[in-house]
């Protein structure tokens, strides 16, 4: 039986866009208050219902314990829901680090985790973050990392979960099949597929957290928006201009999306062009630039 606490939590996203934020850092990777403090602002006042800070998206498992204390802070000072990514070590997964993440996000007041997929006891890994912080927490089913349906199911009957995100880019048949599932143990369905963001609500998805509301808010937005109203054909429309950002930012190599989500931050003025920086991520051509700016123009 679920949570009171992840209940709410559940409740509280159903039909809401949660921006993935990235964490806008100049070239020597440092953060500055002020202008994550305007660019989360930023986020909410184009149409933001909620903020996942420190996940894929904004680059959370390269930083530091103090950047990701001051991410969180920020984010909970605007006074939307805030999810915290924690884990996704490149290195594999230590429990007790993420925990002192997922304990680090309740003390400055997150409404709930992301938790990074894990291998070899997944079910555990929930149960001792769970016990440890008391945050209701979303799995993460991810393309890179994609559960077994048996350990998808186990993490359904889990008390903490409120919800799965579920992220497998370019698999539809396992989309449908996790977002089903997640319905059927009364959980919340949340897209992460922002190649098939439209596709992902028809087939039962209740709420999102993409990485392509880092930037293109409004956009994202129109389509969650025109789906819970059942104004169909504004559905459409607003689909087919996302999809069209969505080909030219999530696309090989796949890691440089973050980066192009910057250049379009960049472009809207969200952030400084000095901040419109990935040091984690691959590097990208003019030309890579020029396309995606070229499509943000049309758009």
């Amino acid at each position: 039986m679920i949570d009171a606490r992840a209940a709410a939590l559940r409740d509280r996203l159903r039909w809401r866009l949660v921006a993935a934020a990235t964490t806008p850092v100049d070239a020597a990777g440092t953060v500055d208050s002020g202008v994550i403090d305007a660019y989360l602002r930023g986020l909410v006042a184009d149409g933001a219902d909620a903020l996942a800070v420190l996940a894929h998206t904004g680059r959370g498992p390269f930083l530091n314990e103090a950047t990701r204390g001051e991410l969180i802070r920020r984010a909970v000072d605007i006074g939307v829901p805030v999810v915290v990514g924690v884990g996704g070590g490149r290195s594999g997964e230590r429990t007790g680090a993420v925990v002192a993440q997922a304990v680090q996000a309740a003390e400055l007041g997150a409404a709930g985790v992301l938790v990074f997929p894990v291998s070899g006891d997944p079910l555990g890994h929930h149960d001792t973050l769970w016990r440890a912080a008391g945050l209701p927490m979303l799995a993460f089913d991810l393309y890179t990392r994609p559960y077994a349906a048996s350990d998808l199911a186990m993490l359904l009957d889990h008390p903490g979960v409120a919800g799965v995100k579920v992220a497998r880019l370019h698999d539809a048949i396992a989309c449908q099949a996790v977002l089903a599932a997640t319905n059927r143990a009364g959980r919340l369905a949340v897209t992460g597929e922002d190649r098939m963001f439209g596709p992902s609500l028809l087939w039962g998805a209740q709420g999102a957290l993409v990485g392509i509301a880092a930037a293109a808010v409004p956009m994202t937005a129109a389509v969650l928006r025109a789906f819970a109203d059942k104004e169909y054909d504004e559905f459409v429309a607003a689909s087919a201009r996302l999809d069209r950002l969505a080909g030219v930012t999530f696309t090989e190599p796949m890691e440089g999306y973050v980066q192009r989500m910057l250049w379009i931050a960049e472009a809207e003025m969200r952030i400084p062009a000095s901040y419109a920086v990935d040091p984690y991520g691959p590097g990208l051509s003019d030309a890579d630039r020029e396309r995606v700016l070229r499509v943000v123009d049309s758009l």
